[in-house]
């Protein structure tokens, strides 16, 4: 029992991650759907969304968000045959029928408490809706289809799928002994994807019938993981008051999935509802093989329908199988057994770099041939490894549609949201702590940025205000941005409310980054009252302090009237990067090799020639340098050439000076220590080969700390 019990539990939670998946899906779908309400393949999503739902929610046990589904899906059914329109009222009661089956699913494990009223109150509401829409009629023909058609109850991942022809006729006395031959059909539904078609042959005329007596027999085509005795346990209080057949047609791995199935001849023959050589006599006609048996009156019309429905449940079953065996291609993995391979990888990393510093100490070649197919093959091992983490930022993106269109209708705007480069991939660890940040973003855009629709209007904009949300590739970063065409940031404003609060001398002379970039500071608002969605202070300097725990930068331009851009500037990823080593004295230090430009050497003469300034002609462009000795306390002796190792910061070209270049390093990062934690210019450390310790640069924060007090650096920046 045991067993059975863990492989219950591990089918609710693999039902509960599919669940939040299609409930990701479902938003998605239906927020699109609000803007084309007449496209059919976003209807059908939907459509599919809530019945995967509840047929997976049904198969696992949970009763409860199975028959809440259902209602939506009953009125997503008769939008699918055209008996209701996609309205907004029907779209806001979808919207919060699937929160409340995102709360059930919580509230089965211990993190919510289901509030039965709501249940109650958006079934009332979607029922009263399809009245509108014919609902009785569409009722009628849902029970009739339901006889017909198969329950599509989905089975279980990895389960042994066998398709069984079953043809159950009892006894014409069976109703005497109390029996209801329709338990025992629902009790066959129950046991997996079931189709259930009632033959009326036997049926005699009005006047010659006996209402007591059991006219109709029933063609069922099942597919279940049960085995066929299983099927005859379910007759088996009937089974001498019956004719009952239970025949294998279809079982998974035992027939060719790419075979058509039996024709519908061959379906009939096989059943013994028509003779061979009949069946031979009639195929040389021009009608359908049905017609002609019908017209014939050899068979049946029941029998036909039964033999077609069986050609279809086979049909979808083997489909339904080459999707699940398409989608074996792809597993889930618990996130923490990624990070801990992504640890072993930057463990792998450091030993790899000591054992390709061993051979080039020694000189062997065969030590010095096997360092080099070790380090192919661990870079091949860390790219692999990356590629897994990384996924498409759209996924992040979608959450915030939801976002814009309620705080919009809340605050009375009309506000849309775009997306452009949702396939953008970053690392999960990134993409996992980016949501809050944008969440606060976003959220300030709506309510301090794009105004009322009178507002805008009154001002020459259209009505309908915009929040733009795109991200790219720059180099080993991300670039995400956050654009509003709303009233922009008020420089005056937000400097009389700085001086106000503190945070700057009222006499100080701040450039237009600097003032901006107060709307970080700790509790500053400049909204004039307190909301639910802003006004306390809250939420950038959130924003502020998760960015820069990402070593990203967060950037602000803004124009009064036309609207503001926030730029983030994420790393690609946060465990491992390619460095550049490079030494000052007996110290190493690791610059990211992504903001490098190129390296020059820097000589005496040099220095002489810029009388002491620190900038270098580099063919004919005079860039800005910083001395890292100078910066770092070093004291030693200076070598006769020293080289300039120049990257690129903000689109500005800055130099460091160093004493010699390594190389390249495949650099596993390792977080520094709270003491050391806000050092600026130093984003943490990584362990060499030799076991020696080299702090890895933070080169825009360095920087900006430079800046300050070096004009040079500061005009070359624009800081």
């Amino acid at each position: 029992m045991s067993g059975e019990d863990d492989g219950l539990d591990a089918g609710r939670e693999a039902f509960k991650e599919e669940a939040a998946e299609l409930l990701t899906e479902l938003e998605t779908s239906l927020l699109e759907l609000e803007e084309h309400p007449t496209d059919e393949d976003l209807i059908g999503r939907v459509f599919r969304a809530m019945h995967t739902v509840k047929g997976s929610g049904a198969m696992f046990g949970f009763d409860d968000i199975a028959e809440f589904t259902h209602e939506v899906e009953t009125a997503f059914d008769m939008v699918r045959m055209g008996k209701l329109a996609v309205t907004k009222e029907l779209t806001n009661l979808t919207l919060r029928a699937r929160d409340q089956i995102r709360t059930m699913i919580e509230a089965s494990e211990g993190k919510a408490t289901v509030d039965h009223s709501v249940s109650k109150s958006i079934i009332g509401s979607l029922q009263l809706l399809t009245k509108g829409g014919s609902a009785k009629a569409a009722v009628q023909e849902a029970e009739e289809a339901s006889e017909k058609k198969p329950s599509k109850t989905a089975l279980a991942d990895g389960s042994h799928s066998i398709t069984y022809r079953i043809r159950f006729k009892p006894a014409a006395d069976l109703f005497i002994t109390g029996t209801n031959p329709i338990l025992l059909l629902n009790e066959l539904r129950q046991m997996g994807s079931c189709m259930v078609i009632a033959q009326t042959d036997a049926i005699t005329r009005l006047e010659e019938f006996n209402p007591e007596t059991c006219a109709t027999y029933w063609d069922i085509i099942l597919t279940t993981t049960h085995s066929a005795n299983a099927i005859k346990d379910v007759f088996i209080f009937v089974d001498d008051m019956c004719e009952l057949h239970v025949e294998v047609v279809d079982e998974e791995g035992e027939y060719d999935e790419d075979e058509g199935y039996m024709k519908l001849g061959e379906i009939l023959a096989a059943r013994g509802d028509v003779k061979v050589d009949e069946l031979k006599k009639l195929l040389g006609k021009q009608k359908k093989v049905g017609e002609i048996l019908v017209d014939a009156g050899i068979v049946d019309s029941g029998h036909i329908e039964s033999a077609l429905a069986e050609q279809q449940h086979i049909k979808e079953v083997r489909e339904q199988r080459q999707k699940t065996a398409d989608g074996a291609a792809s597993i889930r993995v618990p996130s923490e057994r990624l990070d801990k391979l992504v640890d072993l990888v930057g463990e792998l990393v450091t030993v790899q770099a000591r054992l390709s510093q061993t051979a080039a100490i020694n000189g062997e070649v065969l030590l010095t041939s096997i360092a080099e197919e070790v380090e192919r093959l661990t870079w091949e091992l860390r790219d692999g490894t990356m590629s897994i983490r990384m996924l498409p930022i759209g996924t992040t993106f979608s959450k915030f549609k939801r976002l814009v269109r309620d705080l919009s209708n809340d605050l009375g705007k009309e506000i849309q949201m775009t997306t452009d480069g949702a396939e953008t991939e970053l690392d999960k660890t990134v993409i996992e702590k980016l949501n809050d940040p944008l969440v606060h973003i976003i959220r300030n855009s709506i309510d301090h940025g794009v105004e009322r629709p009178d507002v805008r209007e009154a001002a020459g904009k259209p009505r309908m205000g915009t929040v733009h949300l795109s991200a790219g590739h720059s180099g080993a970063n991300v670039l995400i941005k956050i654009e509003d065409d709303g009233a922009g940031l008020d420089k005056e404003r937000i400097l009389k409310k700085a001086i106000d609060n503190g945070l700057v001398a009222p006499d100080a002379e701040l450039s237009e980054k600097e003032i901006f970039g107060m709307i970080f500071a700790p509790g500053f608002s400049t909204a004039a009252k307190v909301t639910n969605v802003s006004g306390r202070g809250v939420g950038m300097d959130v924003v502020k302090k998760n960015i820069d725990a990402l070593r990203g930068i967060v950037e602000v331009k803004s124009k009064k009237g036309a609207g503001t851009t926030i730029t983030l500037r994420l790393p690609l990823t946060l465990a491992i990067i390619d460095g550049l080593l490079v030494k000052i004295a007996d110290e190493v230090f690791v610059i990211p090799l992504a903001v490098v430009e190129e390296c020059v050497e820097l000589s005496k003469k040099d220095i002489e020639r810029t009388h002491g300034r620190h900038v270098s002609n580099v063919r004919g462009v005079l860039i800005p340098y910083i001395r890292l000795r100078e910066h770092f306390l070093i004291d030693a002796e200076e070598p006769e050439m020293e080289q300039i190792v120049i990257t690129e910061v903000e689109d500005k070209k800055v130099g460091f000076v160093v004493d010699y270049v390594i190389g390249e390093h495949q650099t596993v990062i390792k977080t520094l220590g709270r003491v050391f934690k806000d050092i600026e210019g130093v984003s943490g450390a990584t362990i060499l080969g030799d076991g020696t310790v080299a702090l890895i640069m933070d080169i825009p924060s360095l920087v900006r700390s430079v800046a300050r007090h070096e004009p040079a650096i500061a005009e070359a920046v624009g800081v």
